[in-house]
């Protein structure tokens, strides 16, 4: 996700504002609620996610903003706020962007050259998600022009006088920018954090790497260059960093490669993305496979009783993909529902969250491949700025609130109740 709205910005801040928003949003930061963070890699068995030999299944959410929030001193405050509060809520996996190309607060200046200000502000953001318990999803660049992507990586090819086309898909094919990737994946994976000396690709903090956010190659509809892409960069990161899991970042589209699945998308159109969920997901140094939903965005002007029959379906075919064919974790890594949306209710967003927290469950308790879900996306309070019509700050809505903890709940007490930590049986008590 994230549209035209994450664009560069240039927050002003007052300073009675920030001393309030710093109030608010440490309230009932205590010891209490920092969870026991377990010290070892995820790893994959079958289509299970295991560490430390116990299964392990994700409650998780996005919040793309942390490590640019994390550069300016004004802002850092609400990365440790929103952790803290995924924390509280019993969330262990949160998603997030390791990638700012070329834009504001950009990570990536220019082909290899880095901002070492920003890199600390991701170092920070990994040492606060530690501290909290909090497992970090962290993708590598973006299909979408917010925060640079694909776009900019091919600006620079074409500025430079390498660029073999203007198409913003020459990302996927185009041997220069096949490099400037490789180089950032390569400074990325053996970043030392200058907090704790720990490089990246030796950080159990670190839960996976995303290889790019929706990908989509739209010129071939063949599916051909977005498959070699992600076979070449699987296979390079997998060659620096054997510790980590490593997924695509798809939206879950079938393409004809995969003909038996076509009555499964929202829409004809779909199928001619360049991309098809089963193969993308199939190459050998994918640990697991990603998938979106929004139904408002696809689905457009249905009731919503349609946009969740569609749900319903969506998720069981890609669950029985991972349990049947792929023989792999299914992680539901974005979803949500607009406010923009005509007659639209809070309650409505609730009904999807549990839609697909309920089905995921159920494949939880037979051992099946549905792994987790991210839901998007959740922000802390005064940063408007940065929200689309998806953002929610949890602790406004009760109801929302205690739906994604008791799912926290219900997944962590499937295959450890015995084997709970202190935090986790207190808050599993109090729902």
């Amino acid at each position: 996700m994230v549209g035209g709205m994450n664009g560069v910005l240039y927050p002003v801040v007052g300073f009675a504002s920030c001393v309030m928003f710093i109030y608010m949003s440490f309230w009932d930061l205590t010891p209490h609620y920092v969870k026991e963070m377990e010290v070892g890699f995820v790893r994959r068995n079958g289509s299970q996610f295991m560490v430390d030999g116990r299964v392990l299944y994700v409650n998780g959410w996005n919040s793309y903003w942390l490590m640019d929030q994390a550069v300016e001193d004004y802002s850092r405050p609400r990365v440790r706020a929103m952790l803290h509060t995924g924390a509280k809520m019993g969330l262990t996996v949160c998603r997030t962007w390791a990638f700012n190309d070329g834009a504001y607060n950009a990570l990536q200046i220019s082909p290899g050259r880095f901002d070492d200000r920003v890199f600390k502000a991701l170092d920070h953001v990994i040492v606060e998600a530690k501290r909290y318990g909090i497992r970090l999803l962290l993708s590598l660049v973006n299909n979408l022009q917010p925060f640079g992507g694909k776009t900019q990586y091919v600006k620079w090819a074409w500025e430079e006088g390498v660029g073999m086309s203007s198409s913003n898909d020459s990302f996927f094919y185009d041997p220069y920018i096949r490099r400037y990737f490789k180089k950032y994946v390569k400074t990325m994976l053996t970043r030392k954090n200058s907090i704790t000396g720990i490089e990246y690709r030796n950080d159990p903090t670190i839960f996976a790497w995303e290889l790019m956010n929706e990908p989509r190659c739209m010129s071939d509809p063949s599916g051909k260059y977005l498959q070699d892409w992600i076979e070449e960069m699987a296979g390079f990161v997998k060659l620096i960093d054997r510790n980590h899991l490593l997924t695509v970042g798809l939206e879950g589209f079938y393409s004809p490669k995969s003909p038996g699945k076509l009555d499964v998308n929202p829409g004809e159109w779909a199928s001619v993305l360049g991309t098809d969920f089963i193969q993308n997901s199939k190459s050998s140094n994918i640990d697991f496979a990603s998938v979106h939903i929004y139904p408002d965005q696809w689905l457009v002007g249905q009731p919503l009783e349609t946009k969740l029959k569609f749900v319903e379906k969506w998720v069981v075919s890609h669950i029985d993909d991972g349990d049947k064919v792929l023989k792999k974790p299914v992680m539901f890594t974005e979803f949500g529902l607009s406010n923009m949306n005509k007659d639209f209710e809070l309650s409505q967003r609730d009904k999807l969250y549990k839609t697909i927290f309920d089905i995921v469950y159920r494949s939880a308790k037979k051992n099946g491949a549905g792994a987790g879900t991210f839901i998007w996306q959740f922000m802390v309070g005064g940063m408007e700025e940065y929200n689309d019509d998806f953002g929610i700050v949890p602790w406004e809505r009760p109801t929302t609130y205690r739906l994604i903890t008791e799912q926290s709940c219900k997944l962590a007490l499937i295959h450890r109740r015995d084997q709970l930590t202190r935090f986790e049986r207190e808050l599993c008590e109090k729902i």
